[in-house]
């Protein structure tokens, strides 16, 4: 019974133990560009949008979605795709971060962590139903 459940749910699984990695990744890198280094909060965002979407592509390909192909017919699908999500989802971050931060004057830590709860659903549908979607499926 537990395999079953496992196999049934275990890209979700995986998805929410990596999505929170990075989330912290994203989150850790924003604050100390942000809060240590000072710098702008938009720059900020931007900083830790990369860190964090180098550190899923690896983990999402790898453990959440078992493609494990380096083959350049893969990888011509997976990249531009995978990053193309990332970049619109890194947008939409970086809008509610400017409107809520800079436009509202609301706390960045709140509406950091706000974003990217967004953010990680709209990466798992994207990644689950496009970017390393089975052939089979």
């Amino acid at each position: 019974m537990i395999t079953e459940l496992w196999n049934k749910y275990k890209s979700l699984i995986m998805y929410v133990v990596f999505g929170a990695l990075t989330t912290v990744v994203n989150m850790g890198a924003y604050y100390v560009s942000y809060n240590l280094l000072h710098i702008p909060n938009v720059p900020s965002a931007a900083i830790a949008w990369i860190l964090a979407v180098a550190f899923a592509f690896v983990t999402n390909k790898l453990w959440v979605f078992d493609s494990p192909s380096f083959d350049a017919q893969t990888l011509k699908h997976e990249i531009p795709t995978f990053f193309g999500a990332r970049i619109a989802t890194g947008v939409l971050d970086v809008v509610i971060m400017y409107l809520a931060v800079d436009v509202a004057h609301m706390n960045p830590t709140v509406w950091k962590l706000i974003s990217n709860v967004l953010v990680i659903i709209i990466n798992y549908v994207a990644s689950k139903l496009i970017i390393f979607r089975k052939k089979s499926e």
